[in-house]
Order: structure tokens, then C-alpha cells, then sequence
């Protein structure tokens, strides 16, 4: 008798669609059942939630609390806290079921790099959200809190604040996902490494242009750094290609050579 067969831990090469579905369908489901458990948990610790999210922003605050304008607005206020929250918590298992969806499209040698890009993703998202934080909020809040001049006086309110942080954690820690998105475009030869090494005017200008387009203010402290910051991962990215892929980017080159001759 033949020994049943055992557990895959990830999904067979080839699937049919109904079968892609079913897997979507599936990672989805854990994905917002983890969100859920987790902002519904944030809720109730929105008050250290918020002391810890603001800190950054209280030379804006000064000695005063921010206020609410509404009845309601507190309640969507600790909603929010909640749902952030529950995103940098939850953030390894949503990042490994999206990684983890794409499994049974890849070879064998493929899937070896899953486990080094999967805990690559989470510290560099988990690594943008810190740097916005401790390098980044700061200085922006008080940027444009300068904007207001002699002509407004800010009212900070809690929703406003909230909402400010975590767009630009949120977008920094999007950002920083830069080396993988880079790794694989190499990887599997969508852009050549020699491509991407000769035209890096280019894409620091493209990476320059996404860190405009990501912050939600015109600070030239935030676009700078998010900028500089791409740039850096960037450039240690295409370092440690060198060394990572070696034999493929030779290949490459190869490659390239028979297509010209």
C-alpha cells in the first residue's frame, strides 16, 4: 500500500482558474479576518495608540489637546486608531498571503527565495513606517503648520492628526518595498540589471517623482528624504544583486550579446 500523501506547504505549480480563485477567495478571507480581530482590539487601546502615533506632532499641539468638532467624530477617530492599528500589526500576514498567492505560478528554484522575500518585505515595510516616524513627522507637522503665517490659526483637531500620520507612515512603509520590487524585475528579466545600472539618472528621477507623488504635503524635508531614502535602497539593492545573481546577470549579458550579433 502506497504511503498517503502529504501536506504541501504551498500550493502546486499548475492550478486551474476556478482553483486561483478559490486560493484568492481563501487568502482573502484570512487577511480580513486578521484585520477585523486586530483594529477591533486596537479600538479598545486607541487612547495609547494615539499618545504613541501623535508624539511626533506635539510641538504643533504645544500644551493644549487636540479637540473634536463633532459628537461622532471621536468614535470614527478611535476607529481609525483601531484599523492603523491593525495594519502594522497584521502587516506580516498580509504580506505573506499576497507573496504566498503567486507561489503556485513559480518554478522550484523560484519558490526558494519566498521565506528571504517575504521576512525582506515586512522589515522594509516595518522599516519605512519607523524612519517616517522618527525621522520624518516631526519636521513635516511643522512645516505646515508655518504655512498658516500670520494669516490662519491651526485648531489641531484628533482626526486631523491621525489621518496626517498615518498617510505618511503608511506611504513610507509602501516606499521602502523598493528593493524587492527592484530584485524581482531583475530576477525574472523584465529589466535587465546592465539596463537599470545604465540609466540610473533615470530612475532616480522616476523614485524622486514617486516620493512626490506618495507624501501628502509639499515639505521638501518629507519629499527629500523619501526621496533620498528610495534612492539609497535602490543603490544597496543593485549592490547586493551583484553578488545575489551573478551567474543570471551574466546570463544576461549573454543573452544580450546574441541578440546584437
Amino acid at each position: 500500500m502506497s504511503a498517503a500523501p502529504t501536506a504541501m506547504p504551498i500550493s502546486p505549480k499548475r492550478m486551474p482558474f476556478m482553483g486561483h480563485l478559490a486560493e484568492l477567495r481563501s487568502r482573502l478571507t484570512v487577511v480580513v479576518v486578521m484585520l477585523a480581530v486586530t483594529s477591533v482590539a486596537g479600538y479598545f487601546f486607541a487612547t495609547p495608540i494615539y499618545k504613541f502615533l501623535v508624539a511626533p506632532l506635539q510641538p504643533v499641539l504645544g500644551d493644549k489637546p487636540a479637540v473634536t468638532l463633532k459628537l461622532l467624530e471621536a468614535m470614527s477617530v478611535r476607529f481609525k486608531l483601531g484599523v492603523w492599528g491593525g495594519i502594522v500589526v497584521s502587516s506580516p500576514v498580509i504580506i505573506y498571503e499576497a507573496l504566498a498567492f503567486f507561489l503556485p505560478a513559480l518554478k522550484p528554484k523560484e519558490r526558494a527565495w519566498f521565506l528571504w522575500t517575504f521576512a525582506a518585505a515586512v522589515v522594509l515595510f516595518l522599516g519605512g513606517v519607523a524612519f517616517c516616524y522618527t525621522f520624518v513627522l516631526e519636521p513635516s507637522a511643522q512645516w505646515l503648520s508655518a504655512q498658516n503665517g500670520e494669516i490662519f490659526s491651526y485648531l489641531p483637531t484628533g482626526a486631523d492628526l491621525v489621518t496626517l500620520a498615518m498617510y505618511f507612515m503608511m506611504g513610507f512603509g509602501l516606499a521602502f518595498e523598493v528593493p524587492v520590487l527592484v530584485f524581482y524585475l531583475v530576477y525574472f528579466g523584465v529589466i535587465p540589471y546592465d539596463k537599470l545600472r545604465a540609466n540610473w539618472r533615470v530612475v532616480w528621477v522616476v523614485l524622486a517623482t514617486v516620493a512626490a507623488m506618495i507624501t501628502p504635503d509639499w515639505s521638501p524635508v518629507t519629499m527629500g528624504l523619501l526621496a533620498l531614502a528610495m534612492i539609497g535602497l535602490f543603490e544597496g539593492t543593485m549592490l547586493l544583486l551583484r553578488v545575489l545573481l551573478a551567474r543570471k546577470i551574466r546570463a544576461q549579458r549573454a543573452a544580450f550579446a546574441l541578440d546584437e550579433d
